[in-house]
C-alpha cells in the first residue's frame, strides 16, 4: 500500500493541465507506469486521483456487492459517476477531464492533498473553507475516530 505524505499547491492550466509538485511525483514515482484514476469525491467537493493499485482494491470490495440489491446497485453507480482512467503525460503533468473540473470547482489555484493512499484535488479557496470549518471540532472528531486504537497492539501511543 502506498502511503502519499503532504500538501502541495499548484496551478492547472486553461487546458485543465496540473504539473504534479517535484516532491509528490517522487513518491507517485513506484506506481507512474500503471496509471490513475480520477473520481468525484463522496463527501467532499473535490477529486480523488488513485494510484491504479489502489483503485483495484477499492473496486474489488465493491464488486463483492450484490447487484440484485438495489441499494448497491444505486451506489456502484453514483460511486463510479465520471470515473476515468488518467496518465502522466511526459512533462510531468495530468489532464484533468473538464466534468470533473466543474464537479469539484477547480480553477486555476488548487491544492493536491495526500490522503494515505490516494490524492484529492482541490480548488484553492475550497480546501482552505473546508479545514477552517468552524463546525468540525477536529479535537473531538480524533477522539471519536482514534481515540479507541490507544491499545498496545495497535502501537498509536
Amino acid at each position: 500500500m502506498l502511503n502519499l505524505i503532504g500538501v502541495h499547491e499548484c496551478k492547472m492550466d486553461a487546458k485543465g493541465r496540473v504539473m504534479i509538485p517535484s516532491a509528490l511525483k517522487k513518491q507517485l514515482l513506484p506506481v507512474l507506469e500503471q496509471g490513475f484514476v480520477i473520481k468525484r469525491s463522496v463527501f467532499q467537493k473535490c477529486l480523488e486521483l488513485y494510484p491504479m493499485e489502489e483503485w483495484r482494491q477499492v473496486m474489488s470490495k465493491v464488486n463483492r456487492l450484490n447487484r440484485f440489491v438495489k441499494k448497491n446497485n444505486d451506489f456502484i453507480r453514483m460511486f463510479t459517476a465520471g470515473v476515468k482512467t488518467i496518465e502522466m503525460d511526459a512533462n510531468g503533468r495530468l489532464n484533468i477531464p473538464k466534468d470533473l473540473m466543474t464537479f469539484g470547482g477547480l480553477t486555476s489555484g488548487l491544492v493536491l492533498s495526500a490522503s494515505v493512499g490516494i490524492i484529492e484535488i482541490w480548488d484553492k479557496q475550497a480546501y482552505e473553507d473546508t479545514l477552517n470549518d468552524p463546525s468540525v471540532d477536529f479535537g473531538a472528531l480524533a477522539e471519536d475516530v482514534m481515540g479507541s486504537l490507544n491499545e498496545e497492539s495497535h502501537g498509536i501511543s
